[in-house]
């Protein structure tokens, strides 16, 4: 297999949030995160950066998705981005004084937590690589060794073998129906929705793959994340036509149900302009 090309991808920290160009294939952009005062999790990053062998796996995950399923993008950008909306929610909750769940039952602390989060949203789909059907069971087997490769460079035994167990928790916590019991595996599933924006549909849409989970993220222009003021998280959708509304009732609604994180979130979905944008001039069938 010839060398991946790594190209260096520089982004103000607020459009961490929202889609960005897909990368050519073979490509390596570099994860960034904001990894302020944690150098546990900015060395991991690092060594993730540096590892060939999961930039592959998701990208056999979008060919899966998209190039096969015509489906939304589950791949690098898809990641990148579930990643940092699940920090930035995993700080906001933090600050508003909820204890995650590494740091409550195994009295780790609130860097190693963002660890489990970060890891967790990074390595959820892996499974796509292999099939749509049951990915997320297969996301599992394919995450774990890498991510006991990964942790064994910055953790001692026992506490790598607690995060991995704590990562892979959170990652089959993110399928339909699932039920985290953790604060961290909550947030990587409602983080999954909330990569709702028209970036998400932009390939299979622009092929012509028109069906309600293409139009409703065509629809939504962009997602903010900021304090509440009711609850500690305030989520405001705004949306180009009220199609966009399937992404928040259908999917949102359903993440956010027994995540865990109901009692920390308001969701705010409003249509911007006078006019909603005509997605379809015509549909034949």
């Amino acid at each position: 297999m010839k060398n991946m090309k790594t190209e260096q991808l520089e982004l103000p920290e607020d459009e961490l949030l929202q889609p960005s160009p897909e990368p050519e294939r073979g490509t390596i952009i570099p994860l960034r995160l904001p990894t302020r005062h944690n150098p546990k999790l900015q060395k991991l990053i690092d060594i993730i950066n540096q590892d060939q062998e999961v930039f592959a796996l998701w990208e056999c995950a979008n060919i899966n998705a998209v190039d096969r399923l015509g489906m939304s993008d589950h791949g690098p950008i898809h990641v990148r981005i579930v990643a940092n909306i699940a920090l930035r929610i995993h700080r906001l909750l933090v600050g508003s004084g909820v204890k995650p769940s590494v740091v409550q039952d195994h009295g780790m602390d609130q860097k190693d937590a963002e660890v489990v989060t970060v890891l967790a949203a990074l390595t959820h789909d892996l499974g796509m690589s292999i099939h749509r059907i049951d990915h997320e069971q297969f996301s599992l087997f394919v995450a774990q060794d890498l991510i006991k490769k990964w942790l064994s460079q910055v953790y001692d035994l026992r506490e790598a073998t607690i995060l991995r167990s704590e990562i892979l928790h959170a990652i089959i916590s993110h399928r339909s129906g699932g039920s985290p019991l953790t604060l961290e595996g909550g947030i990587v599933r409602v983080a999954d929705a909330l990569d709702m924006s028209k970036g998400r549909s932009r390939i299979p849409f622009e092929a012509g793959q028109i069906n309600i989970h293409s139009l409703s993220a065509a629809a939504v222009d962009r997602v903010d994340i900021t304090a509440g003021k009711v609850k500690p998280i305030h989520i405001a959708i705004t949306m180009s036509n009220s199609a966009g509304i399937f992404q928040v009732d259908e999917l949102l609604r359903e993440k956010l149900k027994g995540s865990g994180l109901e009692p920390y979130l308001e969701v705010e979905a409003m249509i911007e302009g006078e006019s909603e944008k005509k997605l379809v001039h015509l549909l034949r069938m």
